[in-house]
């Protein structure tokens, strides 16, 4: 029996002592992983804001693209450009053999949230477009992870592959989808992504499908008032669509969503509209639903073109399947998130905080909720927005994050938002971020068994004869959509 006892008690002994090692190993590991990103913290938060000046536009990001390319290339990543035949699409590797870990990095800004870094509204009429969903700080923020990683790899001798993945147009133009559809994250083992926030999580998290199209009606001008049976207005027919898809709303799934913007509506009263067009998007957890849903759009669209003798035609611009959540890896990033902990203002910081949720009426607000991580949660069933993300959790396991990078209480696609994103609050919560992708990272290339387990629960979501089919068919990367 006294043997026995000492037998457990030795074993027992060498197992805390290699729990203890490892965690001294991590401990070592993150501490040189977070000096490095606070010793590049000024330039990249010096990068971040000149792409938040450049406020460039989905698949127009020439200058934003190259900066990061240029950030990267300094720190030894090999660039290829153009990738996927999107001029502004790039990837950065460095590093050989597996493990394979992709980071994101997107770099486009919105239309018609043009806004200075003030907690008033304040539009810069010169600029018209401004990064409401902080992408300046996404795209800089993984490239600083990217950067970090790579120094921890080369000081220490760790075999792997870091990829920076430079993704355009994530908002409407679905940059990522033709990535995955050229097959360029194939032999990829994990995919790590972030997204500014008004809070710190790392859930499990799903999101919506998506698919969106511009419906374009062609008619016959006329003098409206001299000469109207002469004439067939191609407005008619994006109006009669719109009924229609208004009256279709009562009769299709609950969770879905439609929501759509006349582009264009005829030029004069006086003119029969001879052009309209209008762009809508749809919405639902599963993209099958979006499947049947978008068929019976167009079938209103062909009716109304029909009622109206018009002519339609139609444009597929996106199609983005929902996040396929991955709890093995979200867990671990979770669990450096916490140790990262949360965004911490000084006194102007604060000030500006609090100046700027004047403007939030009576919507409530915490401003000390940035400083605190959201409890670990599994999502299955997405809500809220669409994410291009969702194409690349279909083929590889995936993982993301939000950081607080806007004051809280504030709305994405907001001027709000722009203006958090353009001061030191911004780059505050990118530098959480970086920090968060960064160790998860360094984690896996440590302990790639990890990855066993990520894939079979990807299978486990997907299905084991899982085939990739894009919601966007053979359509071509829509580089000038926001043309």
């Amino acid at each position: 029996m006294l043997r026995k006892s000492y037998v457990l008690l030795v074993l027992s002994s060498l197992l805390f002592y290699q729990g203890f090692s490892q965690n001294q190993e991590k401990d070592d590991r993150d501490e040189e992983i977070f000096k490095t990103i606070d010793r590049e913290s000024g330039k990249l938060g010096k990068v971040a804001m000149e792409i938040w000046d450049l406020a460039e536009l989905g698949y127009q990001e020439t200058e934003s693209s190259a900066l990061l390319q240029e950030t990267l290339k300094d720190e030894g990543f090999e660039i290829e450009v153009g990738v996927a035949e999107i001029p502004t699409a790039f990837i950065a590797t460095f590093g050989r053999g597996a493990p394979v870990i992709g980071i994101l990095a997107e770099f486009d800004a919105l239309p018609g949230l043009s806004q200075a870094a003030v907690p008033v509204k304040q539009p810069l009429d010169e600029r018209g477009a401004g990064h409401g969903c902080g992408h300046h700080l996404f795209g800089t923020g993984s490239t600083g992870a990217g950067i970090a990683v790579k120094k921890w790899m080369e000081k220490n001798d760790i075999q792997g592959t870091i990829r920076v993945y430079g993704t355009p147009a994530e908002e409407g133009g679905g940059g990522k989808v033709y990535i995955v559809k050229a097959g360029l994250f194939d032999d990829v083992d994990v995919v790590l992504h972030w997204h500014p926030s008004s809070g710190n999580g790392a859930d499990a998290a799903s999101s919506l499908s998506n698919k969106s199209a511009k419906f374009r009606f062609y008619g016959q001008a006329a003098h409206a008032a001299a000469s109207p049976e002469r004439g067939r207005s191609a407005l008619d027919g994006v109006e009669a669509m719109n009924y229609m898809v208004n009256m279709m709303r009562e009769h299709i799934v609950p969770e879905s969503r439609i929501h759509h913007v006349i582009t264009r509506g005829g030029e004069a009263p006086n003119v029969v509209p001879e052009f309209a067009e209008v762009f809508y998007y749809c919405r639902h957890p599963h993209p099958d639903i979006v499947r049947e849903n978008f068929e019976w759009i167009v079938q209103a669209a062909e009716g109304a073109a029909l009622g109206t003798q018009t002519r339609m035609e139609y444009e597929v611009i996106h199609g983005l399947l929902n996040v396929l959540p991955n709890e093995t890896v979200s867990r671990v990033m979770h669990k450096n998130l916490l140790k990262v902990g949360g965004v911490y203002y000084d006194k102007e910081e604060l000030d500006f905080a609090e100046q700027l949720a004047e403007s939030f009426g009576d919507i409530p607000y915490n401003i000390e909720s940035a400083k605190f991580v959201k409890p670990f949660s599994v999502q299955e069933t997405g809500s809220g927005g669409s994410t291009d993300v969702g194409d690349v959790s279909w083929v590889v396991p995936t993982a993301g994050m939000r950081a607080a990078t806007y004051v809280p209480g504030t709305p994405a696609h907001s001027w709000q938002a722009v203006a958090s994103g353009g001061t030191s609050i911004g780059v505050k919560g990118m530098v959480v971020a970086a920090k968060t992708l960064a160790s998860t990272a360094a984690d896996i290339l440590a302990n790639p068994q990890l990855l066993d387990d990520a894939w079979k629960e990807l299978n486990q979501r997907r299905g084991t004869d899982f085939t990739y089919e894009s919601l966007v068919g053979d359509r071509k990367p829509p580089l000038d959509y926001r043309k």
